[in-house]
């Protein structure tokens, strides 16, 4: 028997799956959360973020990631639901863009620890910098500038690494820190992604980037997958040597640390594969290995992603191409406003989610002209620096209608933005923690016009990740399994949760998208009042 562990640290939880793998025999032996919020109470975080004054600003503790690895990992242990001297490889899913800066004493604290005592006694004096921005943070618009007009704009950045600067970008964020503490950026002798953060801690010494994860910070080149000698000049001086190397998602670190191996019973021999992004390991763990295919995750943030055989800049800068742990590339386009937005909405008219679907179902189709704009945070697509909910014809105090139109608000976005990837959307595999709602995928399927299917598992970043782990240990013992083998049987939807579009509805929705552009360029400041959009949909389909 073959165990494969994947973890995967998000902005609210870390998250563990364990596969078993055999000739005749693959599934999910054992999955578990941990909920920093709930179960991590004394690093004073909300949804997994640090409290602060400037709305711009969204940082978290790297201490509660370690703690919650810690705590995770003594959870398999005790439970014992599996024999871990049969684990063969770990590798894991990172929250992307975030930042943690260690000093020139990590290295030595990681390769020593002490397994009687808890992992954050012995690392609070490792870090140059106490919190890490996440990819919450929009701060730093006036380092996106700095860096696009030190490259030659935002389509050299973007046809260079991928994408234009983003304020959540790992790029802009080390600029910002460099500017306002000089002396603590100095001090950083490793600048790490979360992903690689997690890695370390795993290995005991310093771990990769791979390129998946390397994509989301605008200092890799795209295509050859090193980091860009222009992009790290225009970011902040001396940073190449700060930053861990670039190496092939199936790069074996190293063999778990001796501190895991004494404090929780791995086998010394269990491998630590580097880490990737959870967006890139969420397409392994939908299984999107070849074109034709696209994923909706519905998370923190909203993302649509799919498989490139080759790099895919969007002209219009709004979205991204990332490495796929393929070694091939993927798109993706993210929403701010995922499911902070839903549950803003189901909080301030007291439901529970029975009862948001309820109201989904009481509802019609199009919510007779009634538009919301869900911008409770600032938004990344399309790009909105401050926060402000923006309403047409819906009343602030009208719970179903409100319900409808945050869930098309964010279907309609999703499609309008994501057109320029080029990817056949015949098929939506859905996931993310409202994936298992059907009411939510029915306007998806309508909207998209696109069959809907749900997944067994729904932690697909770490599922990703575990089935990472079992390519690279193939990998590493010299055989090249196929992707296709490689998800076989794990990263499959469910046949019977298709949801097939209604003809009728889909009729609604075309209709729809043209009414929710016009709202949106006309609360970006850019179009003319929609008034006249609404009315004639109206009209034709009936206004509230």
């Amino acid at each position: 028997m073959s165990l494969y562990l994947g973890l995967d640290s998000s902005t609210q939880s870390l998250t563990a799956v364990v596969i078993e793998v055999e000739r005749a025999l693959r599934r999910v032996v054992w999955q578990a959360s941990i909920r920093f919020d709930q179960h991590l109470p004394q690093y004073g975080t909300r949804n997994g973020v640090l409290a602060g004054d400037d709305p711009l600003v969204a940082h978290s503790p790297p201490l509660v990631w370690a703690d919650a690895l810690d705590t995770l990992l003594a959870k398999l242990s005790s439970e014992r639901a599996i024999d871990l001297s049969r684990l063969r490889a770990v590798a894991g899913s990172g929250q992307q863009h975030g930042s943690v800066y260690l000093d020139a004493s990590a290295a030595a604290v990681l390769a020593n620890l002490d397994a009687s005592r808890p992992l954050v006694a012995q690392i609070p004096g490792i870090f140059a910098r106490e919190t890490s921005p996440i990819w919450m943070d929009s701060s730093t618009g006036a380092e996106c500038a700095e860096i696009e007009a030190a490259v030659g704009g935002p389509q050299a950045l973007g046809e260079l690494t991928g994408s234009k600067a983003f304020e959540r970008f790992t790029g802009p964020q080390i600029r910002k820190f460099w500017k306002s503490s000089p002396d603590a950026y100095a001090r950083s002798d490793r600048i790490h992604l979360v992903s690689s953060f997690m890695a370390t801690l795993l290995a005991g010494k310093h771990a990769p980037i791979d390129p998946g994860d390397g994509a989301g910070m605008n200092l890799m080149d795209l295509a050859g997958k090193f980091w860009a000698p222009a992009a790290l000049e225009a970011t902040a001086p001396g940073l190449l040597a700060k930053l861990p190397e670039l190496r092939e998602s199936w790069s074996i670190v190293g063999p778990i640390a001796p501190y895991w191996v004494k404090r929780h019973g791995f086998s010394s021999s269990t491998r630590v594969v580097a880490w990737s992004g959870d967006n890139p390991c969420s397409l392994i763990g939908v299984g999107l290995v070849e074109p034709g295919l696209v994923a909706i995750s519905l998370g923190t943030s909203d993302t649509l992603f799919g498989y490139l055989p080759y790099a895919r800049v969007d002209p219009a800068a709004e979205g991204h191409a990332f490495g796929a742990p393929t070694g091939d590339y993927m798109s993706l386009i993210c929403f701010k406003n995922g499911s902070l937005a839903r549950e803003r909405i189901r909080e301030r008219h007291g439901l529970d989610w029975a009862g948001f679907s309820a109201a989904l179902r009481r509802t019609r189709p199009g919510n007779g002209a009634c538009v919301l704009l869900p911008w409770f945070e600032p938004e990344i697509t399309p790009h909105v620096d401050r926060a402000g909910v923006r309403r047409y014809g819906l009343d602030e105090d009208d719970a179903d209608a409100n319900v409808r139109a945050v869930i098309e608000g964010q279907m309609m976005t999703m499609s309008n933005h994501s057109r320029w990837m080029g990817v056949a959307r015949k098929s939506i595999y859905a996931t993310g923690g409202a994936s298992c709602n059907r009411e939510i995928l029915r306007v998806m399927a309508d909207v998209f016009d696109a069959d809907v299917y749900q997944f067994e598992v729904g932690n697909s970043a770490a599922l990703g990740a575990a089935l990472r782990a079992f390519h690279a240990d193939e990998v590493a013992a010299g055989r090249q399994p196929g992707w296709k083998e490689v998800v076989r049987e794990f990263a499959e939807p469910v046949l019977e949760s298709r949801i097939v579009p209604e003809a009728s509805t889909v009729r609604v929705y075309r209709d729809l998208q043209d009414a929710y552009a016009a709202c949106e360029r006309h609360a970006l400041g850019i179009g003319e009042d929609p008034a006249p959009a609404l009315r004639r949909f109206g009209e034709i389909h009936g206004a509230k």
